[in-house]
């Protein structure tokens, strides 16, 4: 029995001796603040940011603030008394943040923003979609839709924007117009869907479409107000194709719409290129190490690293998505986590 009990124990060091290689190479733990959980961006991001954190070495916890203000703020004053590696922050509120996040850097705690960027307050870094880059692909596309309808690029635009307190929205329309300037037989009609309500969209189309009936385009700047833009056009008679629509975040939903014959162009919002950029450069962060500016390729896509006032910040440019590509697992609108393993940058 001794002899068995010694083997036991000799078996059990020699596990030990193995695992604790691997549990040192842990580098700690990074809180992620997310919004809400309410649409599959927000559950995407925080399954793509644990997957790519995980695979160079660091645990990701995730605290919901169910869109509300004070219950994020209360979560940063709780997570800043754990002293984390780092914090990924989406705020729910761009400019009631700005403390939070002053003193979780005051605390020696690097906070990362991400898909959100806060300008108001330095931080350590920021990932973001190419958001003005998205409104040049869409007119891009735009460009190329009225030229096949019209014989030439001219006619009507109704541009349906989020919400007009949201930079996201006001980049893309300033891409988009800055692009389609160079086309001055095409009219923009331009119309908010207030707070990002699929109902506000659905209003402004039908009103629209009765004031405007040669009305040759939708650009709505998300998918789910595409949702809403289509249930007018039925509602009005009308079927996939008599009227061109786009939208610009490459939700599920927006992939639907294309394979339906309803939506002719989503340009993604690169989610999965998003949560990327931040796993690498994660050590960089946490070991408070300069992030050089730069062209980098985050899952194949050129992006760029620039030093702005609110610290270094990469933009990473969106797709566009068509009947030919819909398919593609690399838009996250499939829903399908990405094969890549990403590497810290050195």
């Amino acid at each position: 029995m001794k002899k068995i009990l010694l083997a036991v124990f000799g078996i059990l060091a020699l596990a030990f001796a193995t695992l604790t290689p691997a549990f040192a190479q842990s580098k700690g733990t990074v809180y992620y603040m997310v919004p809400t959980l309410l649409d599959e961006f927000q559950t995407g991001s925080v399954s793509a940011l644990e997957l790519f954190l995980k695979q160079v070495g660091y645990e990701m916890k995730t605290l919901n603030a169910d869109n509300k203000t004070d219950a994020q703020q209360s979560q940063m004053n709780d997570v800043i008394a754990l002293k984390p590696s780092a914090i990924i922050l989406a705020a729910v509120d761009f400019n009631a943040l700005k403390p939070s996040i002053e003193a979780a850097r005051a605390a020696g705690i690097p906070v990362v923003e991400f898909d959100r960027q806060i300008t108001s307050t330095p931080s350590d870094f920021t990932s973001v979609a190419g958001t003005v880059e998205i409104g040049y692909v869409a007119a891009d596309q735009a460009e190329k839709l009225l030229k096949a309808k019209n014989g030439s690029v001219k006619g009507k635009i109704l541009q349906v924007l989020g919400d007009p307190g949201d930079p996201y929205t006001l980049d893309i329309q300033k891409g988009f117009e800055e692009k389609m300037k160079a086309f001055p037989d095409v009219k923009i009609i331009s119309v908010p869907a207030m707070q990002w309500e699929a109902s506000n969209a659905g209003t402004i189309v039908a009103d629209q479409m009765l004031a405007n009936p040669d009305i040759d385009l939708i650009f709505s700047h998300a998918a789910h107000l595409s949702v809403a833009a289509v249930a007018s056009l039925e509602a009005a008679g009308k079927k996939p194709g008599d009227v061109m629509l786009m939208s610009s975040n490459g939700a599920p939903v927006g992939l639907d719409l294309i394979r339906k014959g309803w939506l002719n162009v989503e340009v993604e919002q690169p989610l999965y290129a998003q949560a990327a950029a931040v796993a690498m450069f994660m050590d960089k962060v946490v070991n408070k190490q300069e992030i050089k500016p730069g062209e980098y390729e985050v899952l194949g896509l050129k992006s760029t690293v620039t030093k702005e006032a609110w610290g270094p910040n990469i933009k990473i440019p969106g797709a566009a998505i068509t009947k030919e590509n819909v398919d593609n697992p690399a838009f996250w609108g499939n829903m399908k986590p990405p094969s890549d393993t990403v590497k810290p940058i050195e």
